[in-house]
């Protein structure tokens, strides 16, 4: 089969186009036809040597796919071979067939193609992970996603806006604020221009947010920590302004704030699998119903993977950039 392996850490050339085994599944494992897959600031943070594959994972990047299964054992799922699904996957996205532990597949929704399919697993999963399961986002709290133009951002503004929460959304411009508000944020916050803990206070009355979904980490902890209401959760999911944070520890007490932090990557297949049956109830039959669509912001087929990482690096599109594969 045709893929794309790092061949070495570096810029996005040491992307190349290779020549692979058509991978075997395990127990409990599909063999999947990938008709699309999805890129995500993981997979650049790979390609860079920042991000050690798990043991047993394929090293071929890409963490999302959508396409048919061909093979695998499917007991005790309701999958057959020939259907499409989408699935999360470990690694080994970024080629023609990819192996996926069958818990961790979904249905395509109906009414969407395969690259808008592929657009959905790493970023619902993660959602849905850190908001609802671990941030417990629960009857009518309010919710401040960092970065609401990202993949991540434009899926916690929808799931959560889809689920009656109130939703702020920082962004890097104001045009990227005005489709955070499209996609359904109460309000956009140029990070550039404003400071988002007096937006947030202002906007809540002086109360602030009941969840912070985190992308950021670094000096940013801080401001999150005062614009937190009373009981206030915030959820970090990475560290892209760095891994160091000075926090003021009495303000956690005294208004008995919770901090987390996760990554998804190396979590078991049950865990998953879990996630994979919350969003098959709770949120795929919204996504099937309109109220939450796929933001793809550009296509690429697979030999092009090197662009799709410039443009990840950019940091220039809303929404989601993904491969095209079969």
């Amino acid at each position: 089969m045709r893929a794309v392996e790092i061949t070495q850490p570096g810029l996005p050339d040491v992307l190349k186009i290779c020549e692979r085994p058509i991978p075997q599944p395990k127990a409990g494992e599909v063999l999947i036809k990938v008709h699309a897959a999805g890129v995500n600031r993981p997979d650049v943070i790979q390609r860079m040597g920042h991000y050690p594959v798990p043991p047993g994972a394929s090293d071929l990047p890409g963490l999302e796919i959508a396409g048919e299964i061909v093979e695998g054992d499917l007991a005790g799922s309701d999958f057959k071979v020939g259907d499409l699904v989408c699935a999360l996957v470990q690694g080994g996205g970024y080629a023609e067939f990819c192996t996926a532990p069958v818990k961790q597949c979904l249905p395509i929704p109906a009414g969407l193609d395969a690259a808008e399919a592929a657009s959905l697993p790493e970023t619902f999963f993660t959602v849905w992970s850190n908001v609802f399961d671990r941030a417990h986002l629960a009857d009518s709290e309010t919710l401040l996603v960092q970065g609401g133009t990202s993949g991540i951002g434009v899926t916690a503004i929808q799931m959560a806006t889809a689920l009656g929460h109130r939703v702020f959304a920082t962004a890097g411009s104001d045009e990227k604020c005005r489709a955070c508000e499209e996609l359904g944020a109460t309000r956009g916050i140029n990070y550039r221009t404003e400071d988002f803990v007096e937006v947030i206070k202002k906007e809540t009355g002086g109360a602030g947010v009941d969840v912070i979904l985190d992308m950021v980490g670094g000096a940013y902890v801080a401001r999150e920590l005062d614009c937190l209401a009373d009981d206030g959760r915030l959820a970090i999911i990475a560290l892209l302004g760095g891994a160091k944070a000075t926090v003021d520890l009495g303000q956690v007490l005294r208004r008995r704030l919770t901090v987390s932090g996760s990554t998804l990557r190396p979590r078991s297949v049950e865990f998953k699998a879990a996630i994979a049956e919350s969003l098959r109830t709770r949120i795929w039959p919204l996504i099937e119903a309109g109220r939450i669509k796929p933001v793809i912001y550009k296509i690429f087929p697979l030999q092009d993977a090197v662009h799709a990482h410039e443009l990840m690096e950019a940091s220039v599109h809303v929404g989601k950039i993904i491969l095209r594969v079969n």
